[in-house]
């Protein structure tokens, strides 16, 4: 892309609310590069771990109401109904775009706004201060806790979140709130939720489940 082409799409990106802002730059990142996401590695190599027999990545860079999340859940009841135990069913969730917030711990959720950044409410209106992923993502006007993040990864499931995609969101929270770009996204990447694992670009991490062979579900 054109230098000035890129200046003149952040400088439209920066104009609009946030929420919007982050849904809209989505499509804008797969040509942008973060500063040395490739140095991002996990201490395993995450598609290793993914070897059930049945295998799908649900591809969410919309949260969509929790419909993700619920995806992956009936995924896995649905095998476990046709006598298939978790054991051998792997669900893989991504996470960026209107998603990367949501690998984030409740902290991040708080000291950023994160629930008015992403205009998500509780059933009262009043924007999350803890990430309503980890413990009990609201689906259909009520909590569903068996989808959360944390239920899932207990029964096998596994969250990508990309790096890519955090450097760049972070970057526009830091814009928003007056504050250092390079440090809140350090702040960010040091409140990875534990069950979540940072990949280095996450259109990589899907090419990579393409080749391997696990089914794909977009979101």
């Amino acid at each position: 892309m054109h230098p000035s082409v890129q200046f003149s799409t952040a400088r439209r990106l920066a104009r609009l609310p946030l929420a919007l802002g982050l849904l809209l730059a989505v499509a804008a990142l797969g040509a942008w590069s973060a500063p040395d996401a490739g140095a991002v590695e996990p201490a395993a190599d995450w598609i290793d771990l993914v070897d059930a027999p049945n295998r799908m990545l649900f591809d969410a860079p919309s949260s969509n109401d929790g419909v993700p999340l619920v995806h992956a859940l009936n995924y896995l009841n649905s095998w476990n109904a046709a006598g298939v135990p978790d054991a051998d069913v792997d669900a893989v969730v991504s996470l960026y775009g209107a998603t990367t917030f949501h690998g984030l711990d409740d902290a991040m959720w708080e000291r950023y706004g994160l629930g008015e950044v992403m205009g998500e409410s509780d059933l009262s209106g009043t924007p999350f201060t803890t990430n309503p992923w980890r413990t009990a993502p609201h689906f259909d006007g009520a909590a569903l806790p068996p989808a959360s993040i944390e239920a899932l990864s207990g029964r096998g499931a596994t969250f990508l979140l990309c790096n890519n995609a955090l450097t760049y969101f972070a970057g526009k929270v830091a814009a928003a709130r007056g504050l250092d770009a390079d440090a809140v996204y350090a702040d960010m990447q040091a409140h990875i939720l534990p069950d979540v694992t940072l990949v280095p670009a996450m259109v990589v991490a899907l090419d990579r489940a393409q080749q391997a062979g696990i089914s794909y579900h977009r979101q």
